[in-house]
């Protein structure tokens, strides 16, 4: 039998699977990209797309969800190999789409599905290997993982809609299509090479539950809830809010872009401050500074004012996601992660439905987001306090596998 590569090697080729796989996938936050060529093209209503959009969420959180019970069914290869088709094969069916029945199944229920399935088991599968190799800053890695579907989303984002420009809609759709096979088979091949499993080794001691499991998993549920409701409510009219404010087209594209890299390098902040301090400090400050942004942009509403509120919320919420990752692993420990991860990602799909929704129609009744704003600092309040609760859980030593 051929012997694994030495530790670090074998982290480097699974952190690549994870990059190769969730890239793609995290196209699905550039969505809004394709509103117009799908309108135009299938004649469909905003509203309908929004459902399309709603529907890929949450069978992402199904996804998740499932992936945990089909550990034993067969080698993670096959697994992944398995998601990426159901992804791949989805978004195929939703460039061949001629209504509305097609593109949420293919790009809702398949790409959501496929998708949820293959980011659970990558991140239970880097867990278990962070752990058998005693590899450290465990934190900064989760917050790393969650960090690549937003950069998915500025990557493709451009990329699209030079795409759309140049082919139109199907072909960009069919690409994204060849491009997630392309991933999918890349990502089975760096799996493999890192001998990466979802299971501790038999004989592995487990890790016990922490003592009040039960209360500190929905105290985090809520919690990151809450970061989720402050920020999808905000985040998801932001191009909307800061022209409502007064800023021009230019200044509303600028910020809907760098709010996506704010979120993004801030999951990686909140992993790497997970390693470094407790639990509930990190989370804590995080809704502290999504709360002084709602109320600098309630005290001194305007242009410049919006985008730096945009900015602050974003923040927030992104360390919020990546701490809640290094979390997991250090309240329920890595033999759990996936599972525990797939329940809380349920927090995130219930705000990712609904709280859009209700900001733009706050917005159609009051003609601004003055009530937004007030509904997200009542989140990051309730967030903040609840956060003190949260057990001072540290990762003062590292498992040797």
């Amino acid at each position: 039998m051929t012997a694994l590569p030495a530790p670090r090697r074998r982290l480097a080729l699974a952190l690549g699977a994870v990059v190769a796989m969730n890239l793609p996938l995290g196209t699905v936050y550039a969505f809004s990209v394709f509103l117009r060529p799908l309108e135009a093209e299938l004649g469909l209503t905003r509203a309908a797309l929004s459902f399309v959009f709603g529907t890929a969420v949450l069978f992402f959180t199904v996804g998740m969800n499932i992936g945990p019970l089909l550990y034993r069914a067969a080698p993670p290869v096959v697994l992944l190999a398995g998601c990426a088709a159901i992804a791949a094969t989805g978004m195929a069916l939703a460039a061949a789409a001629s209504g509305l029945v097609e593109l949420a199944l293919g790009y809702g229920v398949m790409f959501g599905l496929g998708g949820g399935g293959a980011y659970v088991l990558l991140l239970q599968g880097m867990n278990l290997l962070l752990a058998a190799t005693g590899a450290g800053r465990r934190g900064l890695v989760n917050g790393f993982i969650v960090s690549l579907y937003p950069a998915g989303a500025m990557i493709g984002a451009p990329l699209f809609g030079w795409a759309l420009a140049a082919s139109g809609l199907r072909p960009t759709l069919a690409g994204l299509a060849l491009t997630l096979a392309a991933a999918g088979a890349l990502s089975c091949l760096l799996v493999v090479a890192a001998g990466m499993r979802l299971e501790p080794p038999s004989g592995a001691a487990a890790t016990p539950p922490p003592v009040g499991g039960r209360a500190i998993f929905w105290r985090l549920w809520i919690v990151f809830f809450l970061a989720a409701a402050a920020g999808l409510t905000v985040l998801g009219q932001a191009h909307g809010m800061v022209q409502a404010y007064g800023g021009g087209a230019a200044l509303a594209l600028f910020a809907t872009t760098a709010i996506t890299g704010c979120i993004a390098a801030a999951r990686i902040g909140g992993g790497f401050l997970a390693d470094r301090l407790a639990v509930p400090v990190v989370m804590g400050g995080a809704h502290a500074l999504a709360l002084a942004g709602d109320l600098l942009l309630l005290g001194f509403p305007g242009p410049l004012v919006s985008v730096a509120t945009l900015a602050m919320i974003g923040m927030g919420y992104g360390v919020i996601s990546g701490s809640t990752a290094a979390a997991i692993g250090l309240y329920w420990g890595e033999g759990h992660y996936g599972r525990m991860a797939g329940r809380l990602y349920i927090a995130w799909c219930v705000a990712a439905i609904s709280l859009p929704v209700l900001a733009g129609r706050l917005f159609d009744l009051t003609g601004g987001y003055h009530f937004a704003i007030m509904i997200a600092a009542g989140a990051n309040l309730l967030g903040l306090l609840i956060a003190a609760g949260l057990p001072a859980a540290r990762r003062t030593t590292v498992a040797a596998g």
